[in-house]
């Protein structure tokens, strides 16, 4: 796929080897290695600006690698601008090379004669903490995405030391400690006011804890072209607009409701109908053309009492949903919330997979199966269309007890061997398909973490695949309006409040 800068090339992720790849392809095109550099440190130094006085005090810490030849250049620039700037490293500069040690030599003769080292023996120097205390900024030029190992002592005492000051921190990339491919903490990790990252971000910037320790992260340009994707082809994207608006549902004008589809969305028994509510209206208010909750009798007076555009079906068992989903027209199913947990859930399951319509398993319809997981995947390997699973991290684990690693690579390898879509849950939620692609949900505000609001993200992705958006799309767009919903409903909601919201959200979504 060809990739431009106002498509998914923008909302493209690069692991700290793609973003390498990167660098090299350019270099590899004609623009010096120390061009690219200039302009990275160019960038930090512009950053260093906004967060630091005019004539401030700024102590630019270096690694040995090529993140510290940012760091070199950042210190030249503020430098010349009037900044009192204070350098230091963790190696000898002897033993720079390549484009860093041609950064190192570019500093002014004064300033490069007053590089001191930020260690002495396995000791914090006495220099470095005296500096430290009288900073008005510190810039993290240590290791940035380059550090392939935990941090360790004395480097780690010199990043707790960075910690408890009372200075802001610029992060060169990434922060110092922090894997860039993963989000986590190698050991240790500087904690950022900002980051200044090159080109694209990395899946680090938008995971957690990773998130959380870098601050507020801008994107340089350094001149790397958008094309040079085409040669890295990026699985992982951040979900945004730019990654799905090709795919987003906007009616015919010569259309009616039943061109917007038909979405049936499976309810509990009379103590629990709540959430299939929740997720009936979402699904409404998302788009589908009609949405039916299919109740079992005792509930259909409670839900009749509540619902007014959803309409009802009354369901008894197994084969009652058959008879059902014998329309063709129902074309997007969701099972879970507030259904109960049991064999009567797997059996439902079973059954409304057989019927081969878009579908989405959420709550009830995950649990049911903790002790039989092969048996769903084997059911979902064998259909024709979309399924999504919606597991915050409890259920995932009753499904995929086994799997390790960070929570990208979890979610890619629950997709690959469950033949679905997942939606792993969370303020970092990520949305992975079997075919490997993946994104990174970042605009999901903390007060979504309520009750009910895992039923309304469900009901959102059914109303999506009502009206025909392909599976991986149709989650990303649902978590993204999930989230830029709970952020239109503000601090203090409830997942009543989301449906709602969702209105001006689409408004916003569809005058762009």
């Amino acid at each position: 796929m060809t990739v431009n800068d106002t498509g998914n090339s923008i909302a493209a992720l690069l692991t700290p080897e793609e973003m390498g790849q990167a660098d090299r392809l350019t270099i590899e095109g004609g623009v010096p290695g120390i061009v690219l550099m200039e302009r990275a440190g160019q960038a930090v130094a512009r950053k260093a600006r906004e967060l630091c006085m005019s004539g401030g005090h700024v102590l630019v810490l270096c690694g040995p690698g090529n993140n510290g030849g940012d760091g070199f250049i950042a210190a030249r620039c503020l430098e010349a601008e009037g900044h009192v700037v204070s350098m230091f490293l963790i190696k000898d500069p002897a033993g720079l090379t390549g484009d860093a040690r041609e950064a190192f030599e570019r500093l002014a003769p004064g300033l490069r004669s007053r590089c001191a080292f930020a260690i002495e023996g396995n000791r914090i120097a006495v220099e470095f903490l005296d500096a430290l205390s009288a900073a008005d900024l510190v810039i993290d030029a240590l290791f940035g995405a380059g550090l392939d190992r935990p941090l360790a002592a004395p480097v780690s005492h010199v990043v707790g030391a960075i910690n408890r000051s009372s200075a802001p921190v610029l992060a060169v990339d990434l922060p110092s400690g922090l894997n860039g491919a993963s989000g986590q903490i190698q050991g240790d990790a500087i904690k950022a006011r900002a980051t200044v990252t090159f080109f694209r971000k990395k899946p680090g910037h938008l995971l957690f804890p990773g998130r959380g320790l870098c601050g507020d992260t801008h994107v340089a340009d350094i001149g790397i072209l958008p094309e040079t994707l085409n040669r890295i082809a990026p699985a992982t994207h951040e979900n945004r607009p730019e990654l799905w608006k090709e795919a987003w549902p906007i009616p015919a004008q010569d259309g009616h409701k039943y061109a917007k589809g038909h979405a049936v969305a499976f309810g509990g028994p009379m103590s629990s109908t709540g959430a299939s509510r929740l997720s009936a209206e979402a699904a409404l208010r998302a788009g589908a053309g009609l949405v039916t909750l299919a109740s079992p009798p005792d509930a259909m007076m409670v839900n009749a009492c509540h619902l007014t555009a959803v309409m009802l079906k009354k369901v008894t068992d197994t084969d009652s949903i058959s008879d059902l989903l014998g329309d063709e027209r129902f074309n997007a199913l969701l099972i879970g919330p507030g259904y109960g947990v049991g064999d009567r859930t797997r059996d439902a399951v079973l059954a409304i997979l057989d019927a081969e319509r878009a579908t989405v398993l959420d709550a009830d319809a995950l649990t049911s199966f903790a002790d039989t997981p092969e048996a769903l995947f084997d059911r979902i390997s064998h259909s024709s269309s979309p399924v999504v699973m919606t597991p915050h991290e409890g259920e995932f684990m009753r499904l995929f007890p086994d799997l390790d690693g960070d929570k990208l690579q979890r979610a890619r390898a629950a997709a690959d061997r469950s033949g679905a879509i997942v939606i792993l849950k969370g303020a970092d939620t990520v949305i992975a398909a079997p075919d490997g692609r993946a994104a990174i949900n970042r605009n999901a505000p903390p007060w979504l973490a309520t009750a009910g609001s895992g039923d309304v993200l469900a009901g959102i992705a059914t109303g999506l695949f009502a009206q025909g958006v392909p599976g991986f799309e149709a989650a990303c767009q649902a978590v993204w309006l999930h989230g830029e919903a709970g952020r239109e409903a503000g601090p203090g909601l409830t997942a009543e409040d989301l449906a709602p919201a969702l209105k001006p959200v689409i408004c916003a979504l569809v005058d762009n």
